[in-house]
């Protein structure tokens, strides 16, 4: 009995504490509890409940109605729980949705952006087309304006022609009038001597001035005073003496005339000098004038054929020409008028014009008297990488790998030749043109350049080419460090290499130089150093070094063998000797 009631009482506590929970917690749940309740009269559970508190007889009404309560009190438990589970996930959907509603916004303003964006690229198309118009047009005027030009070069050069063929006939008439005069005069001398050789005349005074005695006897011969003819020598015997002093009188004046206009001719047609190969070029051994040649890249050199005058070309666009006296260089003039860099020089034989090649596609050729380049040859496809006088016409090489014959009288194109390498350099003999090609070999064409009759394997890629001044050696430098020295009367793929630990070609278009007797042979490399090799003894002759301090690019021997001038990346040149 105790037990029970002690159970009872416990239940008793229990139902109390709940029913003071249920009454504080009566607000603040009351919806929950209909709900609760709604979802208890749906599901039948306490109907379940009852009717199993009826089938246990055994059990006390008020046992049924606590575990009822404890039931619902659990389910309430649960229900709460799933309220707040509720509540987390209606949070966590609003804070989804703030993000969603955020994402909108970055959306909306990416696509206001991206709007923004294709508006602007609208209009910078539209701009860039304006400007591509311009650009085409200004182009078209360009060419426009250099086809004009040439047609006023080439109208400039027929006037001048036209202009010396006028003086010289202009020579030859006064010359012809002169004769006729002299003629003339001969004519009336010879009526007057005829005249006075009936009487008798001053011999000493005659003889003396043979000029005023024309113009004695013409006076005498009109005048009828016979006492005044009277003298005591004869004619007879001075007439001849009078005769030849007149034809040598005469003769002298048509002379110092027919030698004027001579001299004219000689000064608008000066032939060129000769000069002489020395038997043994010198060494270089040290420098003897250093100076900043150009602005920028420093990219190729050449000696005239007297050695008397330098000529350096750089990516300033310009060629400078250098007077070589006593072992130092003087400026003496500029050379402009390319639009790109210079790659090449070179003097023609007679040291009266410069032909170089340019990265703007196109040689230009130059008159040393006149700054303005004379002809422009354009066609190649890429910038022009040799440009070499051959006879009376200009051999052209590019990297298109193309080379072209050009007529520099019509500024036209007369022969091509294609290869499908990149063409770095190219000579000329006397009938033959040769070139190198970045596919490691050299080829050998004919004049008209209308097929390879010859090729030869060179090692690597070829840089540059030089020739000696005999036309026998042909010397080749490649992308892989190595000088090659081809002997032309053999034909044969033999050749002598050199090379040397410290020496690197400086790069693809790297200039390389044989002595004019082919005793030695020079290159320039990227640590900033000429060397010099022998040639018979295959060996190191000389390392000259610390002038330049950048890679060099080009090195030229002078056709006298005294001098060597190179010139390096920063536009420094330097001129070498022994002296």
């Amino acid at each position: 009995m105790k037990e029970s009631e002690t159970k009872n009482v416990w239940k008793a506590h229990v139902i109390c504490q709940l029913r003071r929970r249920d009454r504080e917690q009566h607000h603040n749940f009351r919806e929950l509890v209909h709900a609760y309740s709604r979802l208890l009269e749906r599901s039948g559970v306490a109907d379940a409940i009852l009717a199993a508190a009826g089938r246990r007889s055994d059990s006390p009404p008020s046992l049924c109605g606590v575990r009822l309560k404890r039931n619902s009190a659990e389910l309430a438990y649960q229900a709460v729980e799933k309220q707040q589970i509720l509540e987390s996930q209606e949070m966590a959907l609003e804070a989804q949705r703030e993000r969603l509603a955020l994402e909108e916004r970055r959306r909306a303003e990416a696509r206001h952006a991206r709007r923004q964006l294709r508006l602007g690229a609208e209009r910078q198309a539209s701009e860039n087309g304006r400007l591509k118009g311009l650009y085409d047009a200004l182009m078209e005027r360009r060419r426009l304006a250099e086809r004009l030009l040439r047609q006023e070069e080439v109208r400039g050069g027929g006037l001048l022609d036209d202009l010396v063929s006028l003086k010289r006939h202009a020579a030859a008439r006064l010359n012809r009038r002169n004769d006729r005069r002299a003629s003339f005069q001969d004519v009336h001398l010879l009526k007057d001597l005829q005249t006075a050789a009936t009487s008798k005349v001053n011999v000493e005074s005659s003889v003396s001035f043979p000029h005023r005695t024309c113009s004695t006897l013409k006076k005498r011969t009109c005048e009828k005073s016979p006492g005044r003819l009277s003298r005591s020598v004869s004619a007879p015997e001075s007439s001849p003496k009078i005769l030849a002093s007149f034809r040598e009188f005469f003769e002298r004046r048509r002379g110092q005339s027919s030698r004027a206009w001579a001299d004219d001719d000689e000064k608008e047609e000066e032939p060129a000098r000769p000069f002489r190969i020395p038997t043994a070029a010198r060494l270089p051994a040290r420098a003897l004038h250093v100076l900043e040649a150009h602005e920028q890249d420093g990219n190729t050199v050449a000696f005239c054929s007297s050695s008397a005058l330098l000529a350096s070309g750089g990516t300033d666009r310009v060629v400078k020409i250098w007077e070589v006296q006593a072992g130092t260089l003087r400026h003496r003039t500029t050379l402009d008028g390319s639009t790109g860099g210079l790659t090449c020089v070179q003097f023609d034989p007679a040291g009266h014009r410069i032909l170089a090649g340019s990265y703007d596609k196109s040689a230009l050729l130059w008159c040393l008297d006149r700054p303005v380049a004379k002809l422009t040859l354009t066609g190649h496809g890429r910038k022009v990488t040799a440009a070499r006088f051959s006879r009376h016409q200009v051999l052209t090489a590019s990297a298109d790998g193309s080379l072209r014959m050009w007529d520099p009288q019509r500024a036209a194109c007369v022969h091509l030749a294609r290869v499908a390498s990149c063409c770095s350099d190219a000579v000329c003999l006397e009938n033959v043109a040769i070139s190198g090609h970045f596919d490691h070999y050299i080829r050998f064409w004919d004049s008209r350049l209308s097929g390879c009759v010859h090729r030869v394997s060179a090692g690597g890629k070829v840089t540059s080419l030089d020739l000696s001044a005999d036309g026998r050696h042909l010397l080749s430098c490649c992308r892989d460090d190595v000088l090659r020295l081809l002997d032309l009367r053999r034909w044969s793929e033999h050749s002598a290499a050199f090379r040397a630990e410290g020496f690197k070609c400086t790069s693809d278009s790297a200039k390389v130089a044989v002595s004019p007797d082919a005793r030695y042979v020079a290159a320039g490399s990227t640590d900033g150093a000429v060397y010099v090799w022998n040639v018979s003894a295959g060996t190191l002759e000389a390392r000259l070094g610390d002038k330049h301090s950048a890679p060099i690019s080009a090195v030229c021997w002078s056709t006298s063998g005294e001098y060597v001038a190179s010139v390096d990346k920063k536009g420094r040149a330097v001129l070498w000797s022994d002296i």
